[in-house]
């Protein structure tokens, strides 16, 4: 697809968070640290499940794979930001701008599917724990993984491809610190009709797909569990599950207001944007790492094996 046919216009604006300087100097500090603290808190899980043996089970092979995603998701969008917050001039070429769109749209179809993979395994293991073994096997749990990150590459391939025929040679302006496929419509003066709907239908597929997915597991599990009779093996198993619901929650929401909701301009889809890129990647280990004791203790176990070599 051409590239070429952006001649009009070659570079965006992007408009960030405020133009206050005061407020961009202290959005910067602030982001920085939001950053810093999602490599480090996604980099600690990756080494701590890779490090403990006790963690080397299907459920923290998925989060293994959730955490760079999160790590790669986080650096997609971040430092660009950071950047614009210090810069005077804030624009981002053309095809860096698609480049951007192609890898938050993959990284999210893809942290979409590896969720409802997770929801998958905590059905097998809840509902099936005799049979845990054999269900979620090695071989299947690579082939899980593989899909996830292959159908999130090809959703991200089909919309950006439409993308890339896009003329552009209105408003240079995006009113957002980053490049995300809904704030590229306005801006083109080419027919955006056939884009918007794949974008819309295969946001729909691929989110309500994965979402369905997930529900049938929790239906499934809490019917499991309802049926135990022992309170404190009820608790136990809901505690199992409590992490990858809040992980869900936090995903799910931000994303359906992010490519659902028509874009306006608005503050409040700004808002949408950062906690869809922002705040979930940082969030996510913070909620695997206070809410699951097996990995408080391997964390345990992990630093103070580091700390005596």
């Amino acid at each position: 697809m051409a590239l070429g046919n952006h001649s009009a216009i070659t570079e965006f604006i992007l408009l960030g968070l405020s133009a206050d300087p005061h407020v961009q100097v202290l959005s910067f500090v602030l982001f920085l640290a939001i950053y810093l603290l999602t490599l480090l808190g996604n980099l600690t899980m990756m080494l701590v499940i890779r490090a403990d043996s006790h963690l080397h089970t299907p459920m923290y092979f998925f989060l293994s794979h959730l955490s760079f995603l999160d790590f790669c998701f986080s650096s997609a969008t971040v430092p660009k930001m950071l950047e614009i917050l210090l810069s005077q001039k804030k624009t981002v070429s053309v095809e860096a701008c698609l480049a951007q769109v192609f890898f938050v749209f993959d990284l999210g179809g893809t942290e979409a599917c590896l969720l409802s993979v997770m929801a998958y395994d905590r059905y097998a293991a809840i509902c099936h724990p005799l049979l845990y073994g054999q269900k979620m096997s090695n071989q299947l749990c690579k082939g899980l993984a593989l899909g996830s990150w292959s159908l999130g590459f090809l959703d991200a391939f089909i919309n950006i491809l439409l993308a890339m025929d896009f003329d552009f040679c209105r408003d240079q302006f995006i009113p957002s610190y980053s490049c995300e496929l809904p704030s590229l419509f306005p801006l083109s003066c080419s027919d955006v009709s056939t884009s918007l709907t794949i974008l819309l239908c295969s946001s729909l597929l691929h989110g309500l797909g994965t979402c369905f997915l997930i529900i049938l597991s929790y239906t499934l599990i809490v019917s499991t569990i309802l049926s135990i009779s022992s309170s404190s093996h009820r608790s136990k198993a809901f505690s199992t599950c409590s992490s990858h619901l809040t992980a869900v929650l936090l995903f799910y929401c931000s994303a359906f207001l992010r490519y659902i909701v028509p874009t306006s301009g608005s503050p409040l889809e700004l808002v949408f944007s950062v906690q869809y890129s922002v705040m979930t990647p940082l969030m996510n280990p913070l909620v695997y790492s206070l809410k699951n004791n097996e990995v408080k203790a391997a964390m345990k176990r992990t630093f103070r094996k580091y700390l005596h070599c």
